[in-house]
């Protein structure tokens, strides 16, 4: 067994300077095993789980993003799960508002508020605050996606790497949706989105600061690889297909929103249009998740307070319970 690497000792004291009580965040890449941590954490200590996934707020997908199963939803309560149609967004902005305000209420019950998930972006908003960045703008989106269609968004991303070089590196030249919002940035301001990263934080959103951050991460990606196909196949043999034919019947939704664009959905629903032979869903998916792994993780990497664990130790839930205990304040 690998011992928990400690990047730093962040103490209970962080969130309490920030306005928040204590709270413990549990992150990591997609199928790295955080539902199990959580339960283990749940059947120890009274909480409640605020979900910090930009996929389990929407209704009416289940399969595809792996939603807690009623057993599951059943150990503790839970927040933040099917609180949204799939045509209507939710920022990180939202997020943050409803983490805090419920982040208080669960300690004034005298409960751990206990954050799970996988969006980087959303832990980051609440420990660190949001970029002032402009918001999107339909008119420029539409010229993105007309010049993509001509010259196709490996040219986009080339476009993105003249003007954001920085920004570029991060991205696949296949990250449409990242590509198009940081050219759309570059467009509306003249400045790279990398500027706005690397700006000073709203400082209202910037007070929200995690009092205990818990990071599942593997260290052999092979192992994470596995566990991502293992998990895909499963959604398959489950109905995830009948699930994106049942919203695409709806007939209000589209591959351009937020909820379609979903890693899996995404692309189920470009071969269900005949983009490609639904033979190649699997590898195209499993392929897009892996990605997504990818970047959950370099967003991990980045958040100094963190502390590490092995993802692929045997004992990963006595591990965090060690760690959440030995800091509670």
């Amino acid at each position: 067994m690998q011992p928990a690497k400690v990047v730093t000792d962040p103490g209970p004291s962080a969130a309490a300077q920030a306005g928040l009580p204590f709270y413990v965040a549990l992150a990591g890449p997609t199928a790295a095993g955080k539902t199990a941590a959580a339960l283990a954490i749940a059947d120890r200590h009274a909480v409640e789980i605020i979900s910090v996934d930009s996929a389990l707020v929407y209704r009416g997908m289940d399969i595809g993003t792996a939603k807690p199963s009623a057993e599951e939803l059943s150990v503790a309560p839970h927040h933040l799960i099917d609180i949204r149609d799939p045509l209507t967004a939710y920022s990180a902005a939202e997020f943050v508002r409803d983490a805090s305000t419920l982040i208080r209420g669960i300690a004034d019950r005298g409960k751990l508020p206990l954050l799970v998930g996988g969006t980087m972006l959303y832990f980051k908003a609440l420990s660190a605050g949001l970029d002032d960045m402009p918001q999107a703008n339909a008119a420029i989106r539409k010229e993105l996606e007309q010049q993509a269609a001509s010259i196709g968004w490996p040219a986009m991303h080339a476009e993105l790497a003249r003007v954001d070089p920085v920004t570029a590196a991060r991205l696949a030249s296949a990250d449409s949706q990242r590509i198009q919002r940081a050219l759309e940035v570059y467009r509306i301001t003249g400045k790279p989105l990398s500027h706005f990263h690397a700006a000073p934080k709203n400082t209202a959103a910037a007070s929200q600061s995690g009092a205990l951050l818990l990071s599942l991460e593997p260290l052999d990606r092979s192992w994470l690889h596995d566990r991502i196909a293992r998990r895909f196949d499963s959604m398959l043999a489950n109905g995830f297909m009948d699930e994106v034919r049942a919203l695409r019947a709806r007939g209000d939704l589209h591959p351009d929103l937020p909820s379609m664009r979903c890693v899996g959905y995404r692309q189920a629903w470009e071969a269900l249009d005949g983009a490609w032979p639904l033979s190649e869903l699997r590898d195209k998916s499993i392929f897009a998740t892996r990605q997504l792994a990818k970047r959950q993780l370099t967003w991990l990497r980045s958040m100094p307070q963190r502390i590490a664990i092995n993802a692929q130790d045997s004992d990963v839930p006595a591990q965090a319970l060690r760690q959440l205990e030995a800091h509670l304040p």
